[in-house]
């Protein structure tokens, strides 16, 4: 069972943006930028290009609408999409508010305390 899984039952808490019944959205806790999201299948599946055409199709429906509600909630130029998912084996698709092309790149993370967390998703989860 994945981490990802993990949080979505709730065994481990997760700042949580939005959910319905086959997606999860959450800020990623060690993120590249204050509103760094993650969207995840609630299917554990390991690769993105293993999800069924539809589930696939739909997964980019539910980050689009979490991407545009992030740049409503969080200042920034736009939204960066990843996936990459060599570090957690479950679909993930990383949103990251962009200031500059560096900000993607997962190399400079942005330390953030419990109440910023609950804030910016608090200020992306009004904006849907």
């Amino acid at each position: 069972m994945s981490v990802f899984t993990k949080i979505i039952n709730g065994e481990i808490p997760s700042y949580k943006v939005a959910e319905n019944e086959k997606f999860y959205a959450f800020l990623d806790i060690n993120p590249n930028a204050k509103g760094h999201t993650l969207v995840v299948p609630k299917e554990e599946v390991n690769k993105l290009f293993d999800l069924d055409e539809e589930t696939f199709n739909e997964l980019m429906i539910f980050s689009r609408k979490i991407a545009i509600a992030i740049e409503k909630g969080v200042p920034c130029k736009r939204i960066g999409m990843s996936v990459i998912g060599l570090e957690v084996p479950h679909v993930h698709v990383h949103l990251i508010p962009l200031q500059a092309m560096e900000d993607i790149q997962f190399i400079k993370k942005v330390k953030l305390q419990p109440e910023e967390f609950e804030a910016i998703a608090k200020a992306i989860s009004d904006n849907l």
